[in-house]
């Protein structure tokens, strides 16, 4: 595992009030639930941490259930994900127990693809029926694309190369969050985060 609980404990020690959205791309992810939730993920001033594990690194074992509780015992909010092959239905399934249900646009395990647009009907189908439940896009989200993301009903996302492979990192940060600010969130115009830059 690359970041694992050692990083979090360093990163949770500095960084004290923020959420960390912990995404555990591991076939095994049953096994760091009780290290993570040691590691300090819970801030001391109640910040918290997801724990978003992979559907079908659980379901084929039968042991999807077991996790949701793990990850619940151990004081931490429940992310679920699903892969661009997975059917909704399997995120559906468990959608009442999990806290962040993160929709995969991207085959998992190399960064720099390409968003796959007919994933939103996953995000959008979640959304109408879990209209409270946070949903988060992950691969392929850049300025170009957030807004698909944003409409359908996402109001977490995850950029990797649209933010680290960007002229101006900060522009293209600020672009994103008004995106899901307005699209995912709804709020208006006058209270969206100001377009920032590189220069500032």
């Amino acid at each position: 595992i690359s970041f694992g609980p050692y990083v979090i404990q360093c990163l949770r020690n500095h960084i004290p009030d923020c959420h960390f959205d912990c995404h555990m791309m591991t076939s095994e992810p049953e096994k760091w639930v009780e290290a993570v939730a040691k590691a300090k993920a819970t801030g001391d001033k109640g910040s918290q941490i997801s724990y978003t594990f992979h559907y079908e690194a659980t379901e084929p074992r039968g042991i999807t259930q077991e996790v949701i509780d793990k990850i619940k015992a151990n004081g931490m909010k429940v992310g679920l994900t699903i892969s661009p092959d997975t059917p909704v239905e399997a995120m559906l399934k468990y959608a009442d127990q999990i806290d962040v249900a993160l929709i995969m646009t991207v085959y998992p395990g190399k960064g720099g693809q390409s968003f796959i647009e007919h994933c939103m009907s996953k995000v959008r189908a979640i959304r109408a029926a879990y209209p409270n439940l946070d949903i988060e896009v992950d691969g392929g989200v850049k300025p170009q694309t957030i807004d698909m993301a944003a409409e359908a009903g996402a109001n977490l996302i995850v950029s990797g190369s649209g933010v680290y492979k960007a002229k101006d990192m900060a522009e293209n940060i600020s672009i994103m969050q008004r995106s899901v600010e307005k699209l995912g969130n709804g709020k208006n115009d006058d209270e969206l985060t100001p377009i920032r830059s590189d220069k500032e």
